[in-house]
């Protein structure tokens, strides 16, 4: 586990996030409230999810009105992220975390079912205190 996590918060601006991956060069970085507390996680995923191609949802009309075949939370979800400025409009909020004493079999489980790259450590009040991602449980082999 890394203790010195690379954290932003969630007020943080999108630039200045792309900066920092590719300064530390890392993929992705917890993302915490006033409170130091997780409330997501930004990663070359949700980066380039920004710069993709906008998907029109499907509608038909009737009566001059237009039904959506889409939900229009999820139109809403993928415009919002598409051109946030803000990492909280673009973060995962599921977040898959772990605890302080779970093992290195947990964690790389957790990373393997939930198909996470990275998982950052909380502790008993949610507060962000370390983050594993697959190089450290490839490290822990080598131990």
């Amino acid at each position: 586990m890394t203790k010195e996590v690379i954290k932003v918060h969630k007020d943080e601006v999108v630039e200045n996030v792309i900066k920092l991956l590719l300064e530390k060069d890392i993929s992705g970085v917890p993302v915490v409230d006033d409170e130091g507390m997780l409330v997501g996680i930004v990663s070359e995923g949700d980066l380039i999810y920004k710069s993709k191609k906008f998907h029109f949802p499907l509608y038909f009309t009737i009566l001059d009105s237009y039904i959506f075949l889409e939900k229009p939370k999820m139109i809403e979800e993928q415009v919002s992220k598409m051109t946030a400025y803000k990492v909280e409009s673009m973060m995962s909020t599921e977040v898959h975390s772990a605890r302080e004493d779970d093992t290195v079999e947990d964690i790389a489980t957790i990373m393997n079912e939930k198909g996470v790259n990275r998982v950052p450590v909380v502790d008993e009040s949610g507060k962000v205190v370390g983050i594993v991602t697959r190089k450290d449980i490839i490290k822990s082999y080598n131990m």
